[in-house]
């Protein structure tokens, strides 16, 4: 750990000498906005004599594809504001206006024609607020941060516009209320601009002030719109309350009284509201919040002792979270969720399960009740970033039913959840200092303290310092965990799969059965050139074996260190037959804290843009050897084959009305153990410019010879049985967007699932650090092995005596998950929800795919009655300045 840290204190010294501080700024335009006094009325069409005021500009340069260069089309656009609002009129000329595409679509989801705005109303370089529409008037918003590295869609600020087509072009009227902007008082002197326009026949971006392709970030290099010095902010007060009708229909079971007749009825409401504490702070608050109207995960069968990543889809969950967001990953996949805030753990399953008798039935809660959350978010004109989160759930009891009686037993305990981030900016945005903390506290019972934390804490510190005008980049984040509970509870913790301190061959830590709390720490330090067309990172990413962080976090793995070198090259001039490309790779190294090499490889990618507006990509990865501490899920380190990966895939034009995707992806460890197939195809169909449907099947058979079964005690030994796993999984998703307006749509979304799994070639493991790999196991004889009433009988000395056995494990789910939801906001914050969702789901031990019967069984079985749920939900917004 410490030459971790000293490694990264030379790196940065290393880098400010080398490189400098910031060089001087290009020259940005500027924009002065006019005061009126009569507000226009927003039609879309800047007809009436206040858009005689002020000035049009134009002038307009490509962002892409030909960076630099004149726009195709010309854009004109004029700024007025009064006391309360923003009022943005914008041009978008064309020559072909019977061109022009106008689709409809779902709030933020914007297809066809478009133009923006971006405003760095704190005008910190760092943060902007987009306010965007489609040429047929469907809204998009973001907020930007990190000088536009991250974006958060989630923001729906409460504004207004309207579009129409002429004989020029079209046009765009948007009011913007101060209120939605987070500013200072005074500071209306300068703020940050840019104006955007995708022009989407030629799939052109085209900016008011122009940004290089080659620049690192965007925001700090916006033009400043001036004029503003009248303006005072307005302190947003929305309050929406909501309720909610609930009908559920399932397969009555006469025997179970909670399930006799079928049928289930609710109500339930709640008040979400946003409020100004300042000029630039807001406080979001939920009472009994509702989220019936969010899509499901997707099915999925996970034979990994680890546990699966689902992304947040609750919106009060989602806007801002780039704000707590604290991440110790890198990329995507696995490593890349590794954060000390999920939200998805405020308001999960409940981890308990009540115990039961033989004829009992218990009635448990699928989802946490969350009593309460407040949320502050904002950023000061001094550069101070905050973000607090506050959230408490219920207690939730099973009801049990005795025969005879009845019981509660707690299966979640009362939770307080608390999330606090800062971050301070320095030096126009290129010294960043910040720092997170959070903690859960539980009030546990006897039952649930022997397997649940009573208290978790994590803080962390963060640093990033940006070189010669943002070109170059060090980052480093370090943190530290702490858990505290019963013995039994901490000892869970120690043998769980994101550390496994009990391992045999573990001899670095210290496993105590005794211990009450459990300590770690991580980090994630890294450097990068972020500009031109060469980019290059370096990074270290550390977890101690006892880090854990989630209780409120997500990591899958402890007791790593992570090292990558990883450089790209990025060509966006248009030539011969392509728009861009892009390749690059890395190396990779993992060990332990033992001083284990647990893996090292090669991976790369390389991607297209043609011409034609298609699109090409390719990549792989070889992993060399590999040492496993998590395969014999507790058992000691086993060596593992390494293995090739390949992936490659293609997309045709987005803009046409058919569009295809098609993508493939193949797995093979190099003793021929194991081999995957994974593809995909997506395939959308726009016959109207407001009706999209899209149906995205995928399929993927694999096999593996290492599958992990169970654990076993044969005499004083322990046994660790694996078996040839043969894997089919099929999924299709439908999807169906149908828009009458901007305002009013309707989604579908349907998937069905069918996964198995046949089991062959049991065996156990002999030598896992053998040179050979067939010397690391035993493959059970036939005289050793039977099956038995579904049950396989181990006779391992073969003396006619079963030694142990275990279930067989074979299986075919089957899963059909749909989601129908109508929303009309008839009112800006204001919503009216119809939502029918229905799950079905089918199960046997057969091992073996047939997918005709299977979706038979899945939607014509007598016995198998679809769970559906009907909900309407209403809200209204009370706007209280």
């Amino acid at each position: 750990m410490k030459r971790v840290i000293l490694s990264g204190f030379f790196i940065y010294l290393s880098v400010s000498f080398l490189i400098g501080q910031n060089e001087t700024a290009d020259i940005k335009k500027q924009y002065n906005a006019v005061y009126i006094t009569t507000a226009p009325v927003i039609d879309g069409k800047l007809n009436e004599d206040v858009w005689g005021q002020g000035n049009w500009n134009d002038d307009f340069i490509q962002f892409e594809p030909l960076n630099g260069r004149p726009a195709t089309q010309k854009t004109e656009f004029k700024i007025l504001f009064d006391e309360d609002n923003l009022y943005i009129g914008i041009k978008a000329f064309d020559t072909s206006p019977d061109s022009i595409v106008t689709r409809l679509t779902r709030r933020d989801q914007a297809d066809g024609d478009l133009v923006g705005v971006i405003i760095d109303s704190y005008h910190d370089l760092r943060t902007g607020f987009l306010f965007g529409v489609s040429a047929s008037g469907v809204k998009f918003d973001q907020i930007f941060t990190n000088d536009g590295q991250n974006q958060d869609s989630s923001w729906d600020p409460n504004w207004w516009v309207k579009t129409s087509v002429n004989d020029e072009g079209w046009v765009a009227e948007m009011k913007i209320p101060f209120s939605q902007l987070r500013f200072e008082k005074n500071s209306g002197d300068v703020w940050g601009l840019q104006v955007a326009r995708i022009y989407y026949r030629k799939n052109e971006t085209d900016f008011w002030q122009h940004i290089p392709r080659e620049a690192p970030g965007m925001i700090h290099l916006l033009g400043e719109m001036t004029g503003l010095e009248k303006i005072k902010p307005r302190k947003i007060f929305d309050v929406t309350p909501y309720a909610v009708a609930k009908a559920e229909t399932f397969k009555a079971e006469p025997e179970n009284p909670f399930l006799k007749s079928g049928k289930r009825f609710g109500f339930n409401g709640g008040i979400d509201a946003k409020i100004g504490v300042t000029n630039n702070l807001t406080m979001d608050l939920t009472i009994n919040p509702d989220f019936g109207q969010v899509e499901a995960d997707p099915s999925e069968v996970n034979l990994t002792a680890y546990e699966t990543f689902f992304r947040e889809k609750r919106p009060f969950f989602i806007e801002g979270n780039n704000i707590t967001n604290f991440g110790l990953g890198l990329g995507d996949g696995d490593i890349g969720n590794d954060n000390l805030f999920y939200s998805r753990r405020i308001g999960r399953r409940p981890q308990g399960f009540p115990s039961l008798n033989e004829g009992w039935h218990a009635d448990i809660p699928t989802a946490t009740t969350i009593l309460g959350a407040a949320k502050l978010t904002g950023k000061t004109q001094k550069g101070l970033s905050v973000g607090f989160i506050e959230a408490v759930t219920a207690e939730e009891k099973a009801e049990i039913d005795t025969v005879g009686g009845k019981k509660y037993e707690t299966v979640e305990p009362l939770t307080n959840y608390f999330v606090g981030r800062v971050q301070k900016d320095y030096n126009e945005g290129n010294t960043i200092i910040g720092g997170i903390f959070t903690s859960t506290n539980r009030r546990l019972d006897d039952n649930l303290a022997s397997f649940m934390h009573r208290e978790a804490y994590t803080g962390g510190v963060d640093f990033t310092q940006y070189f010669k005008k943002k070109s170059w980049m060090y980052n480093i984040n370090t943190a530290f965990s702490y858990v505290a509970g019963t013995k039994e509870a901490i000892e869970l913790t120690q043998r769980s799969s994101a550390r496994y301190y009990q391992r045999p061959d573990n001899d670095y830590v210290n496993f105590d059965p005794d211990r009450t709390s459990l300590f770690g720490s991580g980090g994630r330090m890294q450097i990068g050139k972020m500009d031109g067309h060469l980019n290059l990172m370096g990074a270290v990413i550390w977890k101690t074996p006892g880090f854990e962080t989630n209780d409120l976090g997500y990591i899958r793995e402890a007791d790593q260190i992570l090292s990558v070198l990883w450089a790209g090259y990025s060509q966006w001039e248009p030539k011969g037959i392509y728009r861009n490309y892009r390749f690059g790779g890395d190396f990779y190294f993992v060990n332990n804290f033992g001083g284990d090499w647990l893996g090292k490889g090669f991976e790369w990618f390389a991607n297209m843009n043609f011409k034609n507006y298609w699109f090409a990509w390719t990549g792989g990865n070889i992993n060399t050897t590999q040492l496993s501490t998590g395969m014999l899920r507790g058992g000691p380190m086993i060596k593992l084959p390494g293995n090739i990966n390949m992936r490659l895939g293609f997309s045709t034009d987005n803009r046409k009305k058919l569009v295809l995707q098609v993508s493939a992806n193949n797995s093979t460890g190099l003793e021929g153990n194991s081999s995957s197939w994974y593809t995909m195809a997506d395939i959308s169909f726009k016959p109207t410019n407001y009706l999209r449907v899209s149906f995205n099947p995928s399929y993927n058979p694999s096999f593996t010879e290492l599958q992990y079964v169970t654990k076993k005690s044969f005499g004083n030994d322990t046994r660790y049985l694996f078996a040839r796993i043969d894997r089919k999984t099929l999924s299709a998703s439908l999807r169906v967007d149908f828009n009458l307006t901007p305002e009013l749509t309707l989604q579908y979304w349907g998937q069905p699932f069918i996964a198995t799994g046949k089991y062959s070639e049991f065996k156990y493991i002999t030598n896992p650090m053998a040179d050979e790999y067939k010397d690391r196991f035993h493959v059970y004889t036939p005289a050793q092995i039977s099956l038995n009433s579904g049950s396989y009988d181990i006779d391992e000395n073969s003396d006619g005596t079963t030694d142990y056995n275990f279930g067989k494990p074979d299986f075919n789910v089957q899963e059909f998950l749909s989601n129908l939801v109508i929303r009309w906001e008839y009112n800006p914050g204001s919503t009216i929800y119809l939502v029918w969702s229905q799950t079905r789901s089918c199960f046997n031990d057969s091992g073996q795919m047939d997918v005709f019967n299977d979706l038979g069984d899945l939607f014509n079985c007598k016995d198998n009655k679809p769970h559906n749920v009907f909900l309407v939900k209403f809200s209204y917004r009370f706007g209280l300045r």
